[in-house]
């Protein structure tokens, strides 16, 4: 099983950030899962990959070439795709994965996050969607999505996309159905 894993450029302030970058990208190469990121070696991304590949997992990163200027490509991958845009990155890594996690990370993560989300929502795929909450990172998001089935913006039918994990082990219970 490929998963994709949306996270972070930066680091986070806080070490457990990293940890837990570095923790998932082990126990998904131990656990044969291959991983789909953005291809960086920087932030968040970079601690994911360089874990799973030292764990000897398979890692394949998707850039687009504008950013291959100014995020460094990793060069220990598995296999690597530069792309046009965005656009063409993201449609590549829902293509190539069969499940979605999203890491703490800025407005990138959210975006992609809620794309694969909304695909799962409107029945255009049904592979597990992932909030990795570390640290209580995703605690407000989650209350939205409270607050959203709450007022009627969510059908309640639909709770059962929203997979939240606090821990590496949650993550493979999730994936292994």
């Amino acid at each position: 099983m490929n998963v994709a894993v949306y996270c972070g450029s930066q680091m986070g302030k806080t070490v457990v950030y990293q940890e837990a970058a570095a923790q998932l990208g082990e126990a998904l190469a131990r656990h044969r899962h291959g991983i789909i990121y953005g291809g960086s070696n920087v932030g968040l991304m970079g601690k994911l990959a360089d874990a799973a590949l030292l764990a000897g997992g398979k890692v394949i990163g998707v850039m687009p070439t504008h950013l291959q200027q100014r995020e460094i490509a990793h060069k220990s991958l598995s296999e690597i795709h530069f792309v046009e845009s965005m656009h063409v990155r993201k449609a590549k890594m829902v293509d190539l994965a069969h499940a979605f996690i999203a890491l703490p990370g800025g407005c990138g993560t959210l975006d992609e996050y809620f794309e694969v989300f909304t695909w799962a929502q409107i029945g255009l795929h049904e592979k597990p969607v992932i909030l990795y909450n570390v640290n209580g990172f995703y605690d407000a998001l989650i209350l939205h999505f409270e607050k959203m089935l709450a007022e009627g913006f969510i059908r309640e039918e639909q709770r059962v996309l929203l997979h939240i994990a606090t821990s590496a082990q949650d993550i493979l219970d999730i994936l292994a159905g």
